[in-house]
């Protein structure tokens, strides 16, 4: 049986990417509005490990079936987001929302390293010393003319922080902890 072509495999995580995206906007929406919908609190962790799943998974499709070796950011990108798997997935189970504590700095330092790796793509001369052999501009993939593996895991990294701040507890009110704070009524 032939391996799936890594086009379909960047088309498909590409389009995860984006979803993920929308995600991360809606959620920071709701964390900024304080309008978090108890489902959504709900279904954050699980969601969240979904997305270091994949991640991961993606990763090492790149690395082991598709023989795109890893850069040294790249590297340390792999670093921030596998335990995640573990981390978000014990959490899920357990269901634990103060994870957030752990997986927001772990996905924070990962999304760091992601925007710099995006950074010196685009403005190669930033680099400074990397391996030539495999340097940390080159690009494997570019799907929609935007996505790199870096932008998906910064995607992903953001994805990953606004879900678990979405699944932390808020005040249960009469509406269940939809929103954080009091809602005032008019006179």
């Amino acid at each position: 049986m032939d391996a799936v072509p890594v086009l379909v495999v960047n088309r498909f995580l590409g389009i995860l990417a984006l979803v993920a995206l929308a995600i991360t906007v809606a959620a920071t929406v709701a964390l900024v509005t304080r309008r978090v919908p108890p489902w959504a609190r709900d279904v954050a962790l699980p969601l969240a490990t979904a997305v270091a799943l994949v991640t991961t998974l993606g990763s090492l499709y790149y690395s082991e079936v598709a023989g795109y070796p890893p850069c040294t950011l790249c590297w340390y990108q792999r670093i921030a987001i596998y335990p995640q798997v573990i981390v978000l997935g014990v959490a899920a189970l357990r269901r634990d929302r103060q994870v957030w504590r752990t997986a927001v700095p772990l996905a924070a330092v990962g999304a760091a390293i992601s925007a710099w790796h995006v950074v010196i793509e685009q403005v190669p001369s930033l680099a400074g010393p990397c391996d030539p052999s495999n340097p940390c501009t080159l690009l494997w993939v570019e799907e929609f003319g935007v996505l790199t593996i870096p932008t998906m895991a910064l995607i992903a990294g953001l994805t990953m922080i606004a879900l678990t701040l979405v699944a932390r507890p808020g005040p249960a009110g009469p509406d269940h902890g939809s929103a954080d704070v009091p809602r005032r009524s008019l006179r």
